[in-house]
């Protein structure tokens, strides 16, 4: 049995909402209701809490649970995990129910409720009835193991690492091994009848890679298919928790193979994405590529999705004034990113996932993330003020000289994130 998550009165949410609106009285009061609305979101109308502990929590208007959504969305609310049993009982939840669904299956990105066969299930792949959708992502493999390592560097509760815990971790290993050598070594295919971003060419196995250490992807996190199969972001961020891996390897299970594996891994992921992923932009100078298929090919973009270029100080791969990434983050905020789309009352990143043109919230807040500049992240609440319908929600994407014509109302992702957003700049813990 399952129930709908409620925030309890006294909650430790609510009184951060209350101190953060108490700011913006002075910031910014037209923000007030916005932020209430976009930060409580996902609490209130996406988790869920199962009888045997585990949380169940849906992307918005999709019924189901990615391992990447899921996580995101969760992850704003993680410094009031130290104080707020509430809060410590969903993410624990969440930590075990994904940590079970990679065990079920760790090629599937999103996940039902129960075993009831909803989804696409007409996909030519591996289905089970618990997989809604079966596109393997890199970065589904690496969002849960940010989230545990969050969550225990919260509430220092060493409790979660149980053995279904563990179990995924190797499983995480595993599969990322196997993705090094996918031409020669994984039995993974996928194809599905309809537009060419929702299959993977050549029988389902995608386009040929050279080995480079790096791992091969067959999605982007925005669930569209990669142009080449070496993702340049999900490999940084699988580079980033390879490091948590190993210290919960080695101090947690004292797992010296799953350590010492996971170790070799990290160091063959940016042995490649240093060798092979950077590229000299006549303009921008050296700069990470978006894809590349280790012969020499390149896909220069970038995409709103997370992990994304733009990321990559966020997730913890550099620092924000490393040189590589100040190109490579001036590159993707120009009009030499083919999806950086302007208007009148936005510019920012959008992605070939939605109608040509249109500009993500996600990408806007990423930019005002991992900015150093008030004057800038000021600008981006501006945008992101103006351009919510009147809905005073986030949404996926929308038409930056026409912010009515939006897709996806109910997108809970980029609401959490427009409340981290909001918090930072406040200077609000939270």
């Amino acid at each position: 049995m399952m129930e709908n998550f409620v925030i309890p009165p006294q909650s430790a949410i609510l009184r951060l909402v209350e101190a953060a609106e108490k700011e913006l009285l002075t910031y910014e009061p037209k923000l007030l209701p916005l932020f209430r609305q976009c930060y409580l979101n996902t609490l209130q109308t996406t988790v869920k809490l199962a009888d045997n502990g585990t949380s169940f929590v849906i992307t918005g208007d999709i019924p189901a649970m990615w391992l990447r959504d899921s996580t995101a969305q969760i992850r704003p609310y993680m410094p009031l995990a130290a104080e707020d049993e509430s809060i410590r009982r969903v993410i624990a939840g969440l930590i075990q129910r994904q940590a079970q669904y990679l065990l079920i299956d760790p090629y599937a990105n999103a996940f039902n409720e129960a075993a009831n066969g909803h989804g696409h299930q007409d996909d030519k792949t591996q289905m089970t009835p618990w997989i809604w959708e079966r596109k393997y992502e890199l970065d589904s493999l690496c969002y849960p193991v940010q989230l545990l390592n969050d969550y225990v560097e919260t509430t220092h509760d060493h409790s979660i690492f149980d053995d279904t815990v563990h179990r995924m971790l190797r499983t995480i290993v595993t599969t990322m091994q196997t993705e090094q050598y996918h031409d020669q070594l994984s039995a993974y295919t996928f194809d599905r009848h309809g537009v060419a971003s929702d299959t993977l060419p050549l029988g389902g196995r995608g386009t040929r890679t050279n080995f480079t250490g790096m791992v091969w992807s067959g999605f982007r996190p925005s669930d569209d298919s990669c142009r080449f199969g070496y993702l340049i972001p999900a490999n940084m961020f699988a580079v980033v928790i390879l490091e948590h891996l190993i210290k919960f390897a080695r101090e947690i299970y004292h797992d010296e193979d799953l350590a010492n594996a996971a170790q070799q891994l990290r160091s063959d992921i940016q042995f490649g994405i240093e060798t092979y992923g950077i590229v000299q932009h006549p303009r921008f100078g050296r700069m990470y590529a978006y894809e590349t298929d280790g012969y020499g090919n390149y896909n220069l973009m970038d995409d709103a999705n997370v992990p994304s270029l733009l990321s990559m100080s966020y997730l913890g791969y550099c620092a924000s004034d490393a040189p590589l990434y100040v190109n490579t983050r001036a590159f993707v905020l120009s009009p030499e990113n083919p999806y950086y789309f302007s208007g009148q009352y936005a510019k920012g990143i959008g992605s070939p996932h939605t109608p040509h043109g249109y500009v993500w919230h996600i990408g806007l807040i990423m930019q005002g993330l991992t900015s150093t500049d008030e004057a800038e992240q000021d600008a981006l609440i501006q945008m992101l003020l103006s351009t919510t319908a009147d809905t005073n929600f986030m949404h996926e994407s929308f038409h930056p000289d026409h912010p009515e014509e939006f897709t996806r109302s109910w997108f809970a992702w980029a609401n959490s994130l427009f409340g981290e957003f909001i918090l930072r700049r406040l200077q609000i813990a939270g």
